[in-house]
């Protein structure tokens, strides 16, 4: 599905290349194949440094972290 966001405003430089930061740092993060409590507090902390998670940051993750959660190629700590 879809999901079309027509008031979005477009990205700004800043917004990509945070969202490049993003992604280097899970890629970093989930290529072991594990995420600890800490790295995924610290990506959280990332993903909120500038008061909101938008939806490409959320898109970037559901990519990056859960699909590989999902089929197993990735394990979440729990503690």
């Amino acid at each position: 599905m879809k999901i079309e966001r027509p008031n979005a405003a477009p990205l700004t430089k800043a917004d990509l290349s945070h969202l490049e930061t993003l992604r280097s740092i899970v890629e970093n993060v989930v290529a072991d194949g594990l995420i600890t409590n800490d790295e995924r507090a610290y990506i959280d902390q990332v993903i909120w440094a500038d008061g909101e998670a938008t939806p490409q940051e959320l898109n970037l993750v559901q990519d990056l972290i859960w699909s590989k959660v999902q089929s197993g190629d990735l394990v979440l700590e729990w503690s």
